[in-house]
């Protein structure tokens, strides 16, 4: 099964593509789409769109995981995560992927086994579960990549189901 991993956000929305078979992961690739400041709300978006459009339609998921929106004490912030959640579960909905949200308690739970890791306890972990030489360059791409992770660890049930259904496609 092919996960695509979101950690949301307006300027910077970090994606991680990972396969995940017998309770292992290959990463197939990771990156964050950025959209520069000083431009329309609307035209970040759409450069959202279009850049998750272009990932799916190259890695074709069967399944996204996205972070759900923390609030913060920034309520502008948090109005345009939520923009740009929303663009994104859009995307993932027109492209009939099935969408799955974890709060970042359950990523870190999933990932590290303790629900208040810090964020470098994660980013190692994750660099270890996916067998990445180093991190990727930016946090959110990072996160991206926890949230896959997070989502292959606490889905097995389905993810069998899953495979039992292309196996009989097969036959």
């Amino acid at each position: 099964m092919y996960i695509l991993g979101i950690d949301p956000g307006l300027a910077i929305v970090g994606w991680g593509v990972v396969e995940y078979h017998n309770n292992k992961f290959t990463t197939l690739g990771y990156g964050a789409i950025t959209t520069p400041a000083g431009i329309d709300v609307e035209q970040r978006l759409l450069m959202i769109y279009d850049g998750l459009d272009k990932i799916i339609k190259k890695y074709k998921p069967d399944q996204m995981a996205i972070e759900e929106l923390f609030f913060n004490t920034n309520q502008k912030t948090a109005i345009a995560v939520a923009e740009a959640r929303g663009v994104i579960m859009l995307c993932g909905i027109q492209n009939k992927i099935p969408l799955y949200e974890y709060t970042p308690l359950q990523v870190k739970q999933a990932v590290v086994g303790y629900g208040r890791a810090e964020k470098k306890q994660v980013i190692a972990m994750t660099n270890v579960i996916l067998d990445l030489k180093e991190s990727p360059k930016l946090d959110d791409t990072s996160d991206a990549l926890a949230i896959a992770v997070c989502h292959g660890h606490t889905s097995g049930s389905a993810l069998k189901d899953f495979y039992n259904q292309k196996k009989k496609k097969l036959l």
